[in-house]
């Protein structure tokens, strides 16, 4: 969910189309011939380690966003209440076609860049176009219809006349951001064809800088979580302002921030409006299939959103904070930068080069390729699902320090359940780009109707049976569940479309290997933790002190069973990283 994850259009500073000649050529010039991105084994680590090192650095300042949204307006129902309204553009955006951007249209644009005299610039012009016409459209619908949008996604909140108008006003400022996501995210998947990772992995760390300063700039002007000023009934409508506008300037440099990339790759941006005949009706019938499907996630988000904001009412007025569905997604932002660090920048690279094996009909290297992005991956999955089991309230308590112990707790309680469910995530993830290479939306879709069931009838069962406290701690770990139910189905779908084994006993030997060093460390360093907190409290120095210990013991238990146990992956692993440091 956060998620997550994951903007722009061919638009100047003021928001006008850009011109034809933008980006001109030489008279003359020749169209460069598209490369295959991330080709061979040398590419495929460098464009990862490019995107792996933006998405740490966007990481590293999404978390302080975090703890400057925590520091100013707390975990409790005004967080939730932007958070609501924070979620309404992702989700919407996503509905209308952004997991079709995300999944469906690499291989299309990497299929007119091979086939088109023009290396695919009018094709990837055509769908800049479309999807910026759809997006504007969809986005005054949406601010017109907020009090509807924020009534069906907590009808808690709509029950509190302040807490909905915050809301409301929240959504209206946060909305608009989802035309300039589905700017950033067409226009990284043109980059992306052309072998240019990075921008896609470095631009969000604009969007996190801008988001700092207006929450900075909130606890400077009307004060932090603490002051009396700041709640649902009380916060005054210019600090709602502030928070609103900073967040919608975020997004739009993000999207603009792209527009050099561009240049540099020698795109030239200009609306085309001759959609029909030039192959966008087949990637809008591949696309309806991933509309269904992400319609299926968001169904089950929406039913944890609800759950989770209801439980967490129950929990403040019971005394207890950290434990809505603010604490939910804080935990879920932590818990995900494993995944978005490794599994993504791995096979983000690998997609293209996929779609281009299967334009060449060559199975085997679709299977190996599978195969290098499940147990590369493992090697960083596992033992941080672990360490999120053993080590989340210190993670949580250090991170979270600033919203208060009791909330920072809750947040690391949620982090603790969401742990294990990291591994047939990331799993999952790796299973159905294989589909995708294939263009094959509709078996995704059908596996996560699956998942998302599992994880809607968990979660509800969750919020009927656990104390409003741990509700939504039940819930993450739903979540993990839903996973490790769709893992199984969508593994023998794909080992069906492929024709034979997909290098299963490989695979499930590193997994297992993993695991079996991953357990005793996590046990080991989830002792020293616990010990080191009872010694040192769980204020911000004794998080750190906790934390430096359990994890330099579960890092080193870990290692030293891997290695024990010949893991190669992990020797491969250490053994690139000697290298770029001149051993």
């Amino acid at each position: 969910m956060n998620a997550q994850g994951q903007q722009h259009g061919g638009r100047d500073e003021g928001g006008h189309v850009l011109p034809e000649d933008t980006f001109p050529r030489t008279a003359g010039e020749p169209i460069p011939e598209p490369k295959a991105p991330g080709s061979g084994a040398s590419g495929l680590l460098k464009s990862s380690a490019v995107m792996a090192a933006g998405i740490i650095v966007s990481r590293i300042t999404g978390f302080l966003r975090t703890l400057v949204m925590a520091a100013a307006i707390g975990v409790g129902t005004l967080s939730d209440s932007y958070q609501v309204a924070n979620v309404l553009p992702t989700m919407i955006y996503i509905l209308v076609g952004g997991g079709a951007l995300n999944a469906v249209f690499v291989p299309q644009l990497v299929r007119a860049m091979k086939k088109d005299d023009d290396g695919g610039e009018a094709y990837a012009n055509r769908l800049i176009t479309l999807v910026m016409v759809v997006l504007a459209g969809v986005t005054v619908i949406c601010v017109l219809a907020a009090p509807l949008l924020v009534h069906l996604m907590s009808p808690d909140i709509a029950a509190d006349p302040q807490r909905m108008a915050v809301t409301v006003t929240f959504a209206r400022y946060c909305l608009p951001t989802m035309f300039f996501m589905g700017a950033h995210v067409v226009l990284g998947q043109i980059l992306n064809a052309r072998g240019r990772f990075g921008a896609m992995m470095w631009t969000p760390v604009l969007n996190n800088i801008l988001i700092i300063a207006a929450f900075g700039s909130f606890i400077w002007a009307f004060g932090g979580f603490t002051d009396s000023r700041v709640s649902p009934s009380t916060v005054t409508p210019e600090g709602v302002r502030l928070l609103g506008l900073g967040t919608l300037l975020g997004l739009a440099v993000q999207a603009l921030a792209m527009l050099p990339y561009l240049r540099d790759a020698r795109f030239r941006l200009r609306p085309r409006f001759d959609f029909r005949g030039h192959g966008l009706g087949k990637a809008l019938g591949l696309a309806k299939w991933t509309v269904l499907f992400v319609l299926a996630n968001q169904a089950a988000l929406t039913v944890v959103t609800q759950l989770a904001t209801k439980a967490g009412s129950l929990a403040e007025r019971a005394g207890y904070t950290g434990s809505g569905i603010t604490a939910y997604n804080n935990a879920i932002l932590l818990w995900q930068m494993p995944q978005a660090i490794i599994t993504v920048s791995v096979m983000t690279a690998v997609l293209p080069r996929m779609s281009r094996a299967v334009q060449d009909d060559d199975v085997t290297a679709i299977r190996e390729d599978i195969s290098h992005g499940l147990r590369t991956s493992a090697v960083a999955i596992v033992p941080c699902a672990f360490a999120f089991l053993a080590l989340g309230v210190p993670m949580a308590t250090l991170l979270y320090a600033g919203s208060g112990a009791e909330g920072a707790q809750g947040i690391g309680y949620v982090l603790m359940a969401f742990g294990l469910g990291l591994i047939p995530y990331s799993v999952q993830y790796v299973v159905l780009r294989g589909f995708y290479a294939y263009e094959d939306t509709r078996t995704p879709f059908y596996n996560t109707v699956i998942v998302a069931a599992v994880n809607a009838a968990a979660s509800g069962a969750c919020f009927a049976l656990l104390p409003p406290r741990w509700a939504v701690a039940g819930m993450a770990a739903s979540y993990g569940l839903g996973y490790a139910v769709g893992v199984g189905t969508a593994w023998r779908r794909l080992r069906k479309r492929l024709g034979g084994d997909l290098d299963g006993s490989r695979v499930l030997r590193t997994y297992a290997r993993l695991i079996a060093a991953a357990l005793p460390a996590a046990l080991a360093g989830g002792g020293v933790a616990y010990a080191v907190t009872r010694a040192v409290g769980i204020d911000a120095l004794g998080s750190l002190v906790t934390l430096l210990a359990g994890g330099s013991v579960l890092l080193g238990v870990f290692v030293l069973l891997a290695h024990w146990m010949r893991v190669a992956e992990l020797r491969a692993m250490v053994g690139m990283v000697r290298g770029r440091l001149g051993r």
